[in-house]
């Protein structure tokens, strides 16, 4: 930028990059160099006026902010009340509060989990399931444990495969990428020994939840 007989100049140069592809025995490019100078003079002595008309419903801009990362785990248990309903469908439109815990489950019947960001705007965190286990305690690392999903995956050597949930489908989340859902169906543990079933409580826990930025 510089003054210049009562004008104030801007001027810059810009130039292109190449692509160059190397192979084993040599390198080449499609690409041509390209330059381009552009220069804008404006009046330094007049005045001119600039008129902003704000929409009054814009949404405001998303809150990008460092911090502790939080999630919540919980269970969804909404059922079909029509004719050709799908369970799936409908499993996470209500949630069981933390008033009715434990929860009684039938052996094999599906259990729908929902985790999600809490107090989170930020579009572009992506939250991503690393690996979920039950215990038969809520000591995360109390023994025997089983895994529900290992490395964002179903866990193959489980009869009753752990299924992955869409998101896309379920309506009113202002940040989708912020939800991972997903359905397993119901177990109890085994005592190593008798191989009688323990009948005690399980407790879902989340491990490695990952965030990271959306590409």
């Amino acid at each position: 930028m510089m003054v210049q007989g009562g004008y104030v100049v801007y001027e810059n140069r810009m130039l292109s990059s190449y692509e160059v592809g190397v192979g084993p025995r040599g390198a080449i490019t499609r690409d041509t160099h390209y330059e381009l100078y552009f220069q804008c003079k404006y009046s330094g002595v007049s005045l001119a006026t600039l008129a902003i008309d704000p929409s009054a419903n814009a949404d405001p801009p998303s809150i990008v902010a460092s911090g502790p990362l939080q999630v919540e785990l919980r269970l969804g248990n909404g059922h079909c009340v029509a004719k050709g309903c799908a369970e799936d469908e409908v499993a996470y439109t209500s949630y069981y509060s933390a008033a009715v815990y434990p929860v009684t489950k039938v052996l094999t019947e599906p259990v729908y989990v929902e985790v999600h960001m809490v107090g989170r705007t930020d579009p572009n965190i992506v939250l991503v399931l690393g690996g979920c286990w039950a215990t038969a305690s809520p000591n995360p690392y109390s023994l025997p444990q089983w895994d529900l999903l290992v490395n964002g995956c179903p866990y193959k050597d489980d009869r009753y495969l752990t299924k992955l949930m869409p998101v896309n489908g379920m309506s009113g989340l202002a940040y989708p990428t912020h939800y991972r859902c997903f359905v397993l169906k119901m177990f109890t543990f085994v005592d190593p020994e008798s191989m009688a079933p323990m009948h005690e409580t399980e407790e879902m826990l989340l491990q490695k939840a990952l965030l990271t930025p959306q590409e």
